[in-house]
C-alpha cells in the first residue's frame, strides 16, 4: 500500500535525523536536563533504536559517532551523568580533538599517498 510505504519512509527520515542528533553531546545534555532519561518508554525507545548500527542501516549516517552515543546511552549511569553541563562539554571537546587528529592523520595519509604516485609515474618514464 503506498501509504504504508509514505509511512515507512516518514519514520525512517526521523529515525535518522533523531538518531544523528545524539551525536551532539549538548542535544544529550539537555534531553537530560529535562527528564528524558528517566522515562523508562525513551529508554525502551533508545534500546530499540539500536537497528541503526547494522550496515544496512548505517551506510545513511552522516555523524557516525551517534551510534557510540547511542551505546553509551544504554548504560543508566551514563544517562545520569549527561545532566551535568560539564559532562556535555567534556564529550564536545573529546569529539573536537578526536576530529583534528582524525583530520591530521588523513591529510598525512593522502599526502604519502600522492608522492608515491608521483614517484611511480616517474620512475615508469
Amino acid at each position: 500500500c503506498a501509504s504504508d510505504d509514505t509511512g515507512n519512509r516518514l519514520r525512517f527520515q526521523l529515525e535518522l535525523e533523531f538518531v544523528q542528533c545524539l551525536a551532539n553531546p549538548n542535544y544529550l545534555n539537555f534531553l537530560a536536563q529535562r527528564g528524558y532519561f528517566k522515562d523508562k518508554a525513551f529508554v525502551n525507545y533508545l534500546k530499540y533504536l539500536l537497528y541503526w548500527k547494522e550496515p544496512e542501516y548505517a551506510k545513511y549516517l552522516k555523524y557516525p559517532q551517534c551510534l557510540h552515543m547511542l551505546e553509551l546511552l544504554q548504560y543508566e549511569h551514563f544517562r545520569k551523568e549527561l545532566v551535568n553541563a560539564q559532562c556535555a562539554k567534556f564529550i564536545d571537546e573529546q569529539q573536537i580533538l578526536h576530529w583534528q587528529h582524525y583530520s591530521r592523520k588523513r591529510m598525512r595519509l593522502q599526502q604519502a599517498l600522492a608522492e608515491q604516485q608521483q614517484q611511480n609515474n616517474t620512475s615508469v618514464k
